[in-house]
């Protein structure tokens, strides 16, 4: 298992941690995450720390799909994988319906449909083989629509790609994980338990592969969840730290019925807590929404305390099937003795 760096998306103000990045390029860790929701967006900031690195990796996770046209993303991708020398990663996903709906203003309709169809096409472009034709039920290439021109003509990339450029895809549901499984090269899950896999994902994911057919297999496919890291001596300070963030997406990330991150919690056994705390985030009690996240939930997807403690439980994710761990650390300190860990457990 080797180890990666999720930076996110910004606040207020972007505030890229430098000092954690050239570290994590220094010490060989694998890759770097940037992400995007509706404010800053996950490409430019890869992009700015691309030109401060040298060996890295530079993953979006991720460049939401209805935000963007399958030619516009492959664009994006075949540029910074030119200008990073082979090292960009492709992490797609669909977002939610209160984002795709109400930020980019387009319907959210077929996800499944519209992801099989995005990545078809996005590894088109980077084949250039051919001019790129599409017909599908939600892209049409060249255009023809009732409102089209009839100018439009199949076209094929100026530039140069590599035509493997890794694409990854974010997906929590069962369908959404099977079709992952079946059509990219890597998975890009979050708050991923490796005590649940075997019951929750194994059979999507194994399901995913056997549709893919040929030599698809875990041997040669990604599983690259994040995981928050708090190295803290006082384990429920630890907690504290991350019940803020598990509160807004149980709690807030999504509609009453229509929160995918609540129905992970459920499948992981935390449905009442979850509900709890999702009815208390809406109703604008966060204070208790995050004081109701149960500590076992979050020592299920992330790791917390003391140095030792976390290196005993890191142990059940080097038994699991994740390939790369994504990291969320704090600070240059936290990074150095993960990367410690990993080599004392190796």
């Amino acid at each position: 298992m080797r180890l990666g760096i999720m930076l996110g998306y910004a606040g207020r103000r972007i505030e890229l941690p430098l000092e954690i990045v050239k570290a994590a390029d220094d010490l060989g860790v694998y890759a770097i995450w940037t992400a995007e929701a509706y404010g800053s967006d996950a490409v430019s900031p890869l992009a700015w720390l691309g030109a401060q690195t040298q060996n890295i990796k530079l993953g979006t996770a991720i460049m939401q799909m209805p935000g963007r046209t399958p030619a516009n993303a492959a664009m994006t991708a075949m540029t910074m994988n030119q200008l990073s020398n082979g090292r960009f990663l492709m992490g797609l996903g669909l977002s939610g319906p209160q984002v795709v709906e109400g930020w980019h203003g387009v319907s959210y309709k077929r996800p499944l449909t519209r992801t099989r169809e995005y990545v078809k096409i996005v590894r088109d472009i980077f084949k250039r083989e051919a001019p790129v034709t599409h017909n599908g039920k939600l892209y049409q290439i060249p255009y023809r629509g009732d409102d089209a021109t009839g100018l439009g003509k199949p076209l094929k990339s100026t530039l140069e790609a590599q035509p493997d450029i890794p694409i990854y895809l974010a997906a929590i549901g069962p369908q959404n994980v099977q079709l992952t499984a079946e059509i990219a090269d890597g998975w890009l899950p979050i708050f991923f338990s490796p005590s649940k896999y075997d019951e929750i994902y194994k059979p999507q994911i194994e399901a995913g592969f056997a549709k893919a057919g040929g030599d698809k297999s875990i041997n040669n496919f990604d599983i690259a969840p994040t995981v928050s890291v708090v190295i803290q001596d006082d384990v429920e300070v630890a907690y504290n730290m991350l019940r803020p963030m598990l509160a807004l997406y149980i709690g807030g990330m999504g509609a009453k019925g229509k929160n995918f991150y609540t129905d992970l919690a459920g499948r992981y056994g935390y449905e009442s807590e979850a509900a709890e705390i999702q009815d208390l985030y809406l109703a604008g009690d966060k204070g208790m929404a995050m004081m109701k996240v149960p500590g076992a939930l979050i020592d299920d997807v992330a790791l917390v305390g003391p140095r030792e403690r976390i290196k005993e439980r890191l142990s059940l994710w080097l038994n699991s099937p994740v390939t790369t761990m994504n990291l969320t650390v704090f600070d240059v300190d936290s990074l150095r003795i993960m990367v410690e860990l990993m080599a004392e457990l190796a």
